[in-house]
């Protein structure tokens, strides 16, 4: 086996040298399996659990380290990977860990992805970050820039990127399936307000024993410990700690619309609710971005508009026959020659069915989107889903509930400038203030 040394200055030329390893992609590929990739995970239970064992089946992957700031929470990864160091807080362990380890992945509560995430890219480790990319637009832009600086190799967690059905929705787009495009629709079933029901903070309990709730609390204001409201799972809705329905799930159901048509930044955001209060992400909303238009769009801007909360577009705009429905979560794509309706997740179907009778559907696979970052880590070639295209999709979702805030109000966004041009108070939303010792560095 080769030594610690060898197998680091690989890894880091694999970062920095793209263009050599692109010559022979198959050569490489092989000599690439050859190396042995250590990773440290943060978090390790739920959908943590899902992408370190995801990450761990591949045959080039050793785990270095595990880390929870919960104790009970290492059951399933030891089970899986035994002997592995356990570790409660990452910044130790990404420092003690040092040389010997070479990628992080982090998956854990939205307000925490950032600082753990700069941790590693500033400590020079390739990372794997579960969608929302970040907790605030500011922080998106940020990890970007840094992991660019260091030429290294990152993912989001939204594995539906590599899925057949968004890879089929992909291809219809840039083959022109339904022609140029003129708008779209993206809704989730769900609304800000869906895990908890409640909208209000509950009375504080005693901590458990296991948990180390500083750590949970991490770059966000100290609050009391309650029992099943924040850890493990219902952090969702509230906004000190995740990102609402559009945070959740607009990673995943507006990725194939910016992957289909080219988007990159909204000109404007406007969102319209019910109402929300400090403490929770609104209930069903309406989101609508304008972007610049692309060569896959209809005329000088294109409308997106997000909804949640059950609300959908009228069916009629996608020409379906009767007995057909949207579905519950998914996007419809308008475009000057019929339409596509692509469920989440789900294949996708073109109307007016008459019309796409014959038409022949891509044959597109899924792909595994763990392996895909591991692959790419050990060829030194970026993944499709890196935060080149992780973090603007991200600020995108984060922009949109920067207008929840402010809601029935038009924001105007100078992307190059990270700012908000019309309406000043907004800035102070793009980002947050953090708790000492768990701060985001700028890039």
């Amino acid at each position: 086996m080769r030594s610690l040394l060898s197998r680091r200055d690989f890894l880091r030329r694999s970062a920095t040298g793209a263009a050599a390893f692109a010559a022979a992609p198959g050569i490489l590929s092989a000599a690439a399996r050859q190396q042995q990739l250590h990773v440290a995970c943060v978090g390790c239970k739920n959908m943590a659990f899902a992408d370190l064992s995801n990450i761990g089946s591949h045959p080039a992957v050793k785990f270095v380290g595990f880390c929870d700031i919960d104790s009970r929470r290492f059951d399933q990864a030891d089970a899986a990977f035994p002997d592995v160091p356990h570790f409660t807080d990452y910044r130790e362990m990404i420092a003690q860990l040092g040389d010997s380890v070479d990628a992080v992945q982090v998956t854990t509560p939205d307000h925490t992805h950032a600082p753990a995430a700069m941790q590693a890219i500033r400590a020079n480790k390739h990372v794997f970050v579960q969608k929302p990319l970040t907790h605030t637009v500011w922080e998106a832009r940020q990890l970007r820039l840094a992991a660019e600086q260091r030429g290294l190799i990152t993912q989001m967690g939204n594995q539906i990127h590599s899925h057949a059905a968004y890879r089929t929705a992909v291809r219809l787009m840039h083959d022109g399936a339904i022609g140029k495009v003129r708008e779209v629709h993206s809704w989730v079933g769900i609304d800000g307000r869906n895990w908890n029901g409640v909208t209000e903070r509950p009375p504080e309990a005693a901590v458990p024993a296991e948990v180390d709730w500083n750590l949970w609390i991490g770059a966000a204001p100290m609050r009391p410990f309650a029992e099943k409201v924040y850890h493990p799972f219902n952090w969702r809705d509230w906004q000190d700690f995740g990102s609402g329905a559009l945070g959740d799930f607009g990673c995943h159901i507006l990725d194939p619309v910016f992957n289909s048509l080219g988007l990159t930044a909204p000109l404007t955001i406007r969102a319209d609710h019910e109402g929300t209060n400090d403490e929770v992400w609104p209930g069903p909303e309406t989101v609508t971005y304008v972007f610049p238009g692309t060569e896959r769009t209809v005329g000088e801007t294109i409308n997106v508009v997000w909804r949640d909360g059950g609300l959908k577009p009228d069916r009629s705009l996608a020409q379906m026959p009767d007995g057909d429905e949207l579905p519950t979560s998914g996007s419809l794509f308008i475009g000057e020659e019929g339409t596509m309706v692509l469920q989440h997740v789900g294949m996708p179907k073109l109307y007016p069915v008459e019309k796409f009778a014959d038409y022949e559907m891509p044959a597109e696979t899924t792909l595994n989107h763990w392996h895909v970052w591991v692959d790419a880590i050990l060829a030194g070639t970026q993944t499709s889903d890196g935060f080149h295209y992780a973090g603007p999709l991200t600020e995108t979702t984060q922009l949109g509930n920067v207008a929840a805030l402010l809601p029935g109000r038009e924001l105007a966004w100078d992307a190059e400038a990270l700012k908000i041009t019309n309406v000043e108070e907004a800035n102070a939303l793009l980002t947050k203030e953090y708790r000492e010792g768990f701060e985001v560095p700028p890039a």
